[in-house]
C-alpha cells in the first residue's frame, strides 16, 4: 500500500487539516471520546512516539514479535480496540476549542519529526508495541491516526 514517505507526509502535512474539516459534534462510529477528545488522545500518542511521554511496555516480551507483525501489516486497527491505559469515562478536554486541540496535535507531529530528524536511529519504547524505530513509529501513527478518522466516519 502506502509507502513509508507518502505516510510521513500524510502525519505532516494532511492530518490535521482533515481534522479541522471535521465538524466538532461528529458522530462517532464507536467508542466514547468526542471529536475533541480524540484529537487530544492522538497528541497523548503523539508525544510517546517523540518521547516527551514515557511509558513502560505493558505488552508481554513473548507477544511483541506478534503485536509487531500486526504494526508491519496494513491490517487496520479494530474498532473498539481496548486501551487498558485510558479510563473507562474519557478524559475531560484540555483545550479551550477544538482548533487549539489541532495546534497542539500538530506541534506533537512537528516535534516527532524534528526529534527523528536530529537523531535518526532513535528508538522510542512504545507500551503495546515494544521499542519502536521511526519507520515503525510512522506506521503506527499513520495507522492510529486511520483509525480515529475512520471512528467519525472518514474512510482512510
Amino acid at each position: 500500500m502506502e509507502n513509508l514517505q507518502q505516510k510521513a507526509d500524510f502525519l505532516k502535512n494532511e492530518y490535521t487539516q482533515i481534522l479541522s474539516q471535521l465538524d466538532a459534534d461528529a458522530p462517532r462510529k464507536w467508542g466514547k471520546m468526542n471529536v475533541q477528545q480524540m484529537i487530544e488522545h492522538m497528541s497523548d500518542y503523539v508525544r510517546i512516539a517523540n518521547g516527551k511521554t514515557q511509558i513502560g511496555i505493558i505488552t508481554a516480551e513473548d507477544m511483541l514479535p506478534r503485536m509487531q507483525g500486526f504494526l508491519a501489516s496494513e491490517k487496520p486497527m479494530r474498532e473498539n480496540t481496548p486501551n487498558v491505559l485510558m479510563p473507562d469515562t474519557p478524559t475531560p478536554v484540555r483545550n479551550a476549542t477544538k482548533q487549539e486541540a489541532i495546534n497542539e496535535l500538530q506541534t506533537e507531529i512537528d516535534h516527532f519529526f524534528a526529534v527523528h530528524e536530529h537523531d535518526a536511529n532513535r528508538v522510542t519504547p512504545n507500551p503495546f508495541f515494544g521499542n519502536l524505530s521511526f519507520e515503525q513509529q510512522v506506521q503506527l501513527l499513520h495507522k492510529h491516526s486511520t483509525h480515529h478518522l475512520r471512528q467519525f466516519g472518514l474512510d482512510y
